[in-house]
Formats: C-alpha cells, sequence, structure tokens
C-alpha cells in the first residue's frame, strides 16, 4: 500500500442520474464542472456511460473520448491499466450504471487498486437510491445493512426474508435489499406472505424520477392496501421488525 502521490491524477468517482431527469436536479454544479474536465473514464456499461456524459452537457467527442469497461472478474494486471492515466498525472472517472459508484457496484475493486497504488480517490456528490430509500423510509437509520438480491428461488427466498426479519428484530436492523425489476411483484407478495404483521415495510421505487413513490406501511397494513404498480420498475425494499 503506498501513500498518495502528488504527481499522480485522481480517481474521482461520479454519480450517476437513477433516471432521466436534467443533470441540474440532482449533481451541484461544482460537480458537474469537474466531471467535464475529465478525459478518461471506467464505466459499468459504455453506452450507459456516454448517455449520462451526454445528459450533464459533457463538451468532448465522446468517440474521442477515453471509455474503458470495468471487466467483472478484472486481474490486478487489468485495473492498472484502466488506472494507467492516473500514473501519469491525469484524472480518470468512474461511472456506475446508476446512482454512486461503488455502492452496491462492482468498482469497489477498482478503489482498492487506487489505494493500493498511491492513487488519490476523490468521491463525488450524488443521488444514491440506497441513501434516498433509507432517509425516506422512516426507519432505522442508525443500523441497516443492505443484502443485494435475494435468491429468485421461492423456497430459498422465503426462508432468506424469514432470517432477515429476525435479524432484524434482534438487532434493530433496516434490512435493504433488491430484486430483478420483473420479479418486484413476486417478491412484494413474499414480503407480504412470509413476514409478522407487525414489520414494516417500505417501498421505494424509482426514486428522483417523475415516477417516484416512497411508502412506509406495517405488513399488516400493506395487506390491506392495493399493491403499488412494481412490475420492470427499479424498487428498492427496505424492512424493520
Amino acid at each position: 500500500m503506498r501513500l498518495p502521490d502528488a504527481t499522480n491524477g485522481d480517481l474521482v468517482l461520479i454519480p450517476t442520474g437513477l433516471g432521466d431527469a436534467p443533470w441540474t436536479d440532482y449533481l451541484p454544479a461544482a460537480v458537474q464542472s469537474r466531471v467535464v474536465d475529465i478525459r478518461h473514464f471506467v464505466v459499468e456499461n459504455a453506452r450507459t456511460a456516454r448517455a449520462h456524459l451526454k445528459r450533464i452537457d459533457f463538451p468532448g467527442t465522446l468517440r474521442d473520448t477515453d471509455i474503458r469497461e470495468l471487466p467483472i472478474e478484472g486481474s490486478e494486471h487489468e485495473l492498472d491499466a484502466l488506472l494507467a492515466p492516473a500514473l501519469k498525472g491525469e484524472n480518470v472517472g468512474l461511472m456506475s450504471d446508476a446512482g454512486c459508484p461503488a455502492i452496491a457496484d462492482p468498482g469497489a475493486r477498482l478503489v482498492a487498486r487506487a489505494h493500493a497504488l498511491g492513487v488519490r480517490v476523490v468521491p463525488l456528490v450524488g443521488p444514491s437510491s440506497i441513501l434516498l430509500g433509507l432517509m425516506g423510509s422512516g426507519l432505522n437509520g442508525q443500523n441497516f445493512a443492505f443484502h443485494g438480491y435475494l435468491p429468485s428461488a421461492k423456497d430459498a427466498r422465503d426462508r432468506r426474508l424469514r432470517a432477515l426479519e429476525d435479524e432484524s428484530r434482534r438487532l434493530t436492523r433496516t434490512q435493504i435489499f433488491i430484486e430483478t425489476p420483473y420479479r418486484n411483484e413476486h417478491l412484494f407478495a413474499a414480503l407480504l406472505h412470509v413476514c409478522q404483521p407487525s414489520s414494516r415495510l417500505c417501498v421505494a421505487r424509482e426514486l428522483a424520477t417523475a415516477n417516484e413513490y416512497l411508502r412506509t406501511l406495517s405488513i399488516a397494513d400493506w395487506r390491506k392496501t392495493p399493491p403499488p404498480l412494481l412490475a420492470k420498475r427499479p424498487t428498492l425494499f427496505l424492512l424493520l421488525a
């Protein structure tokens, strides 16, 4: 592990929008001005990254901009190659498909490698669906955990939900998880079937977009309420027993 070297460029962690809103709705002007000066990017998906850069009024010619995708299982050699511009004194931007890089995102491996090489890491302010959902849920923000995707098979999923609810009850912990959008309705139905009536569930759909939906009810009250429209819509689920 090396100390940061002032002659190196920075690895700049760039939040991206959660929908198609104008960048002025979710990024400070100082963040946008920092990003548009970068000419090297490591991204989750090149096409999505180009669309985001265009949305934030990137002034360069995108086809001439160095945009490289982060490999799913990159070796140290591959990660070093992605950080090579920073070792030559140029800034490198890291972008996720949506939200904050390295949060529920494979970018953490590149960030760890930057620290190892003495490249300064600079996280910028921007939207995170996990934090926005937690902020708006009214659930415990002092003790929480993000679990990513739950098992897709019914029996395994239901066992996992019971285990998460039990842990939430023991530790007063907010449990946060997501599902592939086309299976959202199945997960919502499973939560209503498996969880105890007194547990509280927040459904946070399409946050920071024109279609945003955010509501917290007990499982008992959700069972008496018309279900929200969740099919094929990015949704975050938060549970507190």
